[in-house]
């Protein structure tokens, strides 16, 4: 209830702050989301590519980061540095639950207590400035169980659902639309949009070779991306006006060779 409270009462203060002159969407996520340099090609994060959807007059600072919950995510303060610059008229995207589930490293977070808690402390970051909170649902790992697609993280996406709900915050269900999405592609076909490769691949970032089913090849980052714009866009949103109808290269089958939007 304490919470719940705040969040109420820091809206009545909203009204005195500035408007953003140029808006910005920001991201609090984990290494699925997370912007790669060119050294780890082919990986790639979906909101790395989220800026091929974007048109003029709208900046994107993605704040994702490998390994994080959201509790580790704001013990390490990251929360706090979108605090500092998020402004009224921005929008907050976020996307937690792969590294929550996770008991290593002081990353779990319960669902329904700890993720729930924090989840809400990402709303009132947002709404306390009057930025536009958007919560969404973790991603889909590519793993089958006869021949259909399971939710790895179906406890931390149902309390996604219901907070979204109960605070009447905007949702993206990733995990049911990445699922879908997978699930139609299939086993077999799904597979390029991992992280797949072996030694003979010659790949900058994995010259080893690797087979990771959590993360994301350029062109599978490309399709998440296009899947959260699609979403974006039709929401009435703030945000929406400045999503692309046709985002360039987010609808590629085959790898550009870089992160570039087309």
């Amino acid at each position: 209830m304490k919470l719940r409270f705040l969040s109420f009462a820091v809206a009545a203060n909203i009204s005195t702050a500035p408007i953003a002159a140029s808006p910005t969407i920001y991201i609090a996520s984990d290494s699925t989301v997370q912007t790669y340099s060119p050294e780890h090609y082919p990986q790639a994060g979906w909101g790395q590519m989220l800026r091929c959807a974007l048109k003029p007059g709208i900046a994107l600072s993605n704040q994702a980061m490998a390994g994080r919950s959201t509790k580790t995510f704001i013990e390490e303060g990251r929360l706090d540095r979108i605090a500092q610059e998020i402004k009224r008229g921005d929008t907050l995207l976020i996307q937690f639950g792969h590294n929550d589930a996770d008991h290593r490293k002081g990353r779990y977070a319960d669902p329904q207590s700890a993720y729930r808690d924090n989840l809400i402390k990402m709303i009132q970051v947002a709404r306390s400035v009057g930025a536009q909170p958007v919560l969404i649902t973790p991603v889909i790992r590519r793993h089958f169980v006869n021949g259909r697609v399971r939710a790895d993280f179906a406890p931390w996406s149902q309390e996604v659902r219901a907070l979204a709900a109960e605070e009447r915050v905007p949702l993206i269900d990733l995990e049911a639309l990445s699922g879908a999405w997978i699930q139609k592609l299939g086993e077999a076909g799904s597979k390029p949009y991992y992280l797949h490769y072996t030694a003979e691949d010659h790949t900058v970032g994995f010259p080893k070779g690797i087979d990771d089913d959590t993360h994301f090849s350029e062109i599978g980052a490309r399709a998440i991306a296009k899947i959260v714009a699609s979403r974006l866009r039709v929401m009435h949103l703030p945000v929406s006006r400045y999503i692309l109808r046709n985002p360039p290269g987010l609808d590629r089958t085959t790898p550009l060779g870089s992160t570039a939007c087309d």
